[in-house]
């Protein structure tokens, strides 16, 4: 049986049903613009309502629990166990490493008149040190770079800062090597410990001294301990990476050998990483030295206390030979350690036919270091740093002359670039955060970071934005956040007009570097000095300072970013006629998203440490409340939960960014 198949009767050709129309995403530039007009249409409305402003003087209950708190604990500091065996105990140790090292090179010791080596044996051993470890240069440069603490007449005080440094990185890296080789071995404790390194390198440098002080009082102790934590995350992280980026066949082979887990470690870890490692040394070194100046607010000894002292009685030339001081230090401390991380391949490259002398040499090298370090022990000469530091006396003159003469003559320049981004950005957008109300700004915020970071980001900005409400310093916190968020605008101009220069040129990337890298060197009380004799101790002058600091890290990450872009895309774009103007606008800041928000990520948080510090110069807000806590016992409990507020910022802004530049490098 045939079954016929009648086809259906058509009139015409079948045309070809359209597609369904998708829905019209809305770009996240639009939902952003979005909720600032919705803001700034409430603010209209609502301003000057539930603002939560406090006043200088006035206390929270928090405040004044604090203050109770810190009482107890002074009360009962020798009685309560907790502190009488354990808290005690460290700072008694660490007070004992301090003062020990302090007695050797800065401080005299019990029935002695002067240390127990004096300037000619530390400027040796300085020497010595430097060529052993890297090269007659370098070891040059730290000879005149000690040499000239004494001329400037801060020899004790470079020496007490000194031994501040050594004393705390020689405890950070007890413990920071290990913790980083186990880091490097376990993906498990990898995993653990990044989050707490994430969030110690987050919080900017102040708050890690309010809660030590209350626990192991003001003084060296605790500026050694908040120095061993903070310089501590860097030497962890890059010992880490350098045991984790040994290629696993090298590991592989040595298992094969029958290598113990012990040998392998020692015999072909750690040795093809020591370059690495050195290096995370190095970046210990710098950050504990920006440490241990800031520590010079709870009264650690050295050229911090002599800046900060300056810097509060607004003596320019005097901070400006402290910190000069600060920086020639950095620069040798960094230059040796960097040189020790290069030493052996650069002497396997080198056909210098005086290497196979270097050891008899350095014997030799050792024998007159030894006498000299004899001299300055025995003899006054080589004990006590000759001259009254006329030197430094000349470089204050001259810095107290500039200033005098810049303040004569740039006023109407440095006043104007002053009042135009005071009036025209910092004014109005500090009066939009500390005008509105409390919660519209909340929720704007949640709103801004679940748009750009997604539901994480918000829910961490959400319990971060609770929190800051509970510190009671809410109004000090959006004025922070104010000159936080304008000085980070600043820093991405600057940084994408450099950054793109550096990225499309060579030539200009080989001159702009070695400057940047220098800038990042040094500690950021230095970045103060100049811009208190331009501006005045305003809060200004602390936006400026920041931009500065913050910007060389800006820079290199948009210049990397930018030559990341492949040259076949670039090559692409010029054959169709595009313009320069045209390639950086549509090609390369648009591929290099991810780096510009990473950069805009790093510059936050290098500009929020430095606002804070800029409290110091008349900057006000949280900063002002930490230090004044320092020194006005009634306000210890503001500044305490200033300095708690200033790491919910530094928290909610990290998290942010992050979680933006994970979006946008996905995106990409």
């Amino acid at each position: 049986m045939t079954v016929a198949i009648e086809k259906p009767e058509t009139s015409g050709p079948v045309e070809p049903k359209a597609p369904a129309k998708e829905p019209r995403q809305v770009s996240r530039t639009m939902v952003v613009a979005g909720i600032l007009v919705s803001w700034l249409v409430l603010f209209a409305v609502l301003r000057g309502k539930q603002t939560l402003s406090l006043a200088t003087a006035d206390l929270t209950d928090l405040h004044r629990w604090f203050n109770d708190v810190n009482d107890s604990v002074g009360a009962n500091r020798n009685s309560n166990p907790l502190f009488l065996y354990f808290f005690n105990e460290i700072r008694l140790v660490i007070d004992n490493l301090v003062t020990f090292v302090q007695h050797l090179i800065s401080q005299p010791p019990p029935g002695r008149p002067l240390p127990q080596i004096g300037w000619l044996g530390v400027v040796g051993i300085a020497g010595y040190v430097s060529w052993a470890v890297g090269n007659w240069r370098v070891a040059l440069l730290a000879v005149c770079g000690f040499t000239f603490f004494g001329l400037q007449g801060l020899w004790q005080e470079s020496m007490d800062t000194l031994a501040l440094t050594v004393s705390a990185v020689l405890v950070a890296l007890l413990f920071a090597i290990p913790l980083g080789v186990w880091a490097g071995l376990s993906d498990r404790f990898n995993r653990i410990v990044t989050p707490f390194l994430d969030f110690m390198q987050t919080m900017p440098t102040f708050v890690y001294l309010a809660p030590l002080t209350l626990i192991f009082l003001i003084g060296p102790a605790s500026a050694t301990i908040a120095t061993v934590i903070y310089a501590a995350p860097p030497a962890i992280r890059i010992t880490a990476h350098a045991i984790r980026s040994v290629p696993e066949t090298t590991a592989e082979a040595a298992d094969s050998l029958g290598a113990t887990r012990r040998q392998s470690l020692t015999k072909v870890l750690l040795p093809m990483s020591k370059r690495t490692v050195v290096m995370g040394v190095n970046q210990s070194i710098m950050a504990a030295l920006a440490m241990v100046t800031i520590a010079a607010l709870i009264d650690a000894p050295g050229l911090g206390k002599t800046v900060v002292q300056a810097l509060q009685s607004l003596d320019v030339g005097t901070a400006f030979n402290a910190g000069l001081a600060i920086v020639v230090m950095a620069i040798v401390l960094d230059r040796v350690t960097t040189a020790a991380s290069t030493r052996e391949e650069n002497a396997r490259g080198s056909k210098n036919r005086f290497l196979k002398w270097r050891k008899p040499l350095l014997g030799a090298g050792a024998v007159v270091t030894a006498v000299l370090v004899y001299l300055s022990h025995t003899y006054l000469w080589a004990a006590d740093f000759p001259g009254d530091g006329t030197v430094g006396s000349h470089i204050a003159s001259a810095a107290d002359s500039v200033t005098t003469w810049a303040q004569d003559n740039l006023s109407g320049l440095t006043n104007a670039i002053r009042d135009v981004i005071t009036n025209v950005l910092l004014n109005p957008f500090q009066s939009l955060l500390t005008d509105s109300p409390w919660w519209l700004v909340g929720m704007v915020l949640v709103a801004l970071a679940v748009v750009l970071g997604g539901w994480k980001a918000g829910i961490t900005t959400a319990v971060c934005v609770g929190l800051l409400v509970g510190t009671g310093v809410w109004s000090d916190a959006m004025t922070t956040t104010a000159s936080t968020l304008v000085a980070t605008v600043l820093v991405m101009l600057l940084g994408i007009v450099f950054g793109v220069w550096m990225g499309r040129s060579m030539l200009v990337d080989r001159l702009v570097r070695p400057t940047l890298d220098a800038a990042q060197v040094m500690p950021p009380f230095v970045y103060l000095v100049p811009f208190l004799a331009l501006f005045g101790a305003t809060r200004f002058t602390a936006i400026v300072a920041a931009v500065v600091y913050a910007a060389p890290v800006a820079i290199k990450i948009i210049a990397d970013g930018v030559r990341a872009v492949p040259e076949t895309t670039v090559e692409a774009a010029t054959s169709a006629g595009c313009s320069t103007r045209q390639i950086i606008t549509k090609v390369q800041l648009p591929m290099s998203r991810s780096a510009l928000t990473l950069a805009t990520n790093q510059g936050l948080i290098y500009v929020l440490s430095m606002v804070v510090v800029g409290g110091l110069v008349g900057a006000g807000a949280l900063g002002y409340d930490v230090v004044a806590g320092f020194s006005q016992g009634e306000l210890y409990g503001k500044g305490l939960a200033a300095g708690l507020a200033i790491v919910l910022l530094g928290v909610m802004f990290d998290r942010i960014t992050q979680a933006a530049a994970r979006r946008t490098g996905a995106g990409a």
